[in-house]
């Protein structure tokens, strides 16, 4: 009882931060509710014993999206520019057949619980339900399998992403005026 409460807490506090977000127009105060998202969604995963999608969420969309975004404001204006109408309405409308094609796309997909999937019919999957939680300790099955099992493709994944990050800092580079060498 105590755990669909906090659910429902932390739920809360997401869609009361994303409509803020969705309201505001000055950068700054975005980013730092962008963070605090990314803080919330990283508890209700700890909440669902999926530590390593939480360590992945604070990580990235904490860290390093929030480094990113204060980053972006050396090069970019603090308001956020006024939008024609035109603009919205064909930004909603590519947003809108977006959604479609994704909700289309989920079609394709078995049903939820279904027992033919191929997850649930590989031969290794009942080797991992009967062992993991002897061999690693840990409860949670993907978890387990994510960071013990398949850690260094983990690993490899989080190399990936630092390389995303770092790339994406180099492309912004300095702003202009605060290259070396100029001031001297």
């Amino acid at each position: 009882m105590i755990e669909e409460s906090l659910n429902i807490v932390l739920l809360t506090f997401l869609v009361l931060v994303a409509l803020t977000i969705a309201r505001l127009r000055t950068v700054f105060p975005v980013a730092m509710l962008t963070a605090l998202f990314s803080l919330l969604s990283a508890s209700l995963f700890v909440l669902m014993d999926a530590v390593d999608v939480a360590l992945t969420e604070a990580a990235v969309g904490a860290g390093i999206v929030t480094v990113l975004f204060l980053g972006t404001f050396a090069l970019t204006k603090p308001q956020e520019k006024p939008v024609s109408r035109y603009r919205t309405g064909l930004a909603l409308l590519i947003t809108l057949a977006t959604g479609a094609g994704l909700i289309y796309a989920t079609l394709d997909m078995p049903h939820y619980a279904d027992p033919d999937t191929p997850a649930q019919t590989h031969p290794l999957r009942g080797h991992y339900l009967e062992t993991s939680r002897k061999e690693i300790g840990i409860p949670n099955i993907v978890t387990a399998v994510l960071a013990s099992y398949r850690g260094f493709d983990t690993l490899g994944e989080v190399a990936v992403i630092f390389t995303a990050g770092v790339a994406v800092l180099m492309l912004l580079g300095a702003p202009p005026g605060r290259r070396r060498g100029e001031d001297d």
